[in-house]
């Protein structure tokens, strides 16, 4: 039994085109090179900031990223960063009592965006807010924490093998890989991703069939 469904962020609730658009104008680049970029790292199954690195070696993310913000050009999201399921599906779970918990690698403004738009949703929370990312062992005690329901009880949902589907089964949690953005699409197959989740979906409408059936 699912008793409580964890969603990571990026490529599973939101699309990431405005995130990478975003950095690729504040780089002065083509956002079709950082667009390539991504899909090289992924295929080599490395870090996504790795593209930033390619394009700037020895940039200062960090520094970057802050410096956006201070020129009023820092993190946007609304709306229609959502996938279309996101709020059908979410709704269909607590429709049917189960906890609905989003936790993802992203930064504190990001949590506080997300929260805005009022998702249902019972916690929105980011490796921002708890200052620990995935695949860390600690983040996914932290999503335990927040879980309310034991490991075996609480399914991960996310698009990442690395950062999602095994560390989270290393934890205990039951898996969902979803079959979305790039790493969801160009891992979706892999034996040992397959081996790992404990459910492949192409929708998060598929989750109420899998926590209720």
């Amino acid at each position: 039994m699912i008793r409580t469904v964890v969603l990571d962020i990026g490529e599973t609730l939101t699309r990431d085109d405005r995130y990478w658009g975003a950095w690729a104008d504040w780089l002065e680049v083509p956002r079709h090179t950082l667009s390539a970029l991504v899909g090289a790292v992924v295929v080599d199954g490395r870090d996504n900031a790795d593209a930033l690195r390619l394009l700037r070696p020895g940039i200062d993310i960090t520094a970057e990223y802050a410096a956006r913000e201070a020129a009023g050009r820092g993190e946007r999201l609304d709306e229609t960063d959502l996938y279309e399921d996101v709020r059908p599906a979410l709704s269909a779970l607590r429709a049917g009592q189960v906890r609905v918990v989003v936790a993802g690698n992203q930064s504190r403004r990001a949590g506080e965006l997300l929260r805005a738009l009022d998702l249902p949703a019972d916690l929105v929370v980011t490796s921002g807010d708890w200052k620990v990312s995935k695949p860390a062992p600690e983040f996914f005690e932290r999503v335990l924490t927040v879980s309310g329901s034991p490991a075996a009880e609480t399914l991960y949902v996310g698009d990442h093998p690395a950062n999602d589907i095994h560390p989270a089964r290393a934890a205990g949690l039951r898996t969902a890989h979803i079959r979305r953005g790039p790493w969801g699409h160009w891992w979706a197959d892999d034996p040992e991703v397959r081996a790992a989740a404990d459910w492949s979906i192409d929708s998060l409408t598929d989750l109420p069939a899998i926590v209720n059936p």
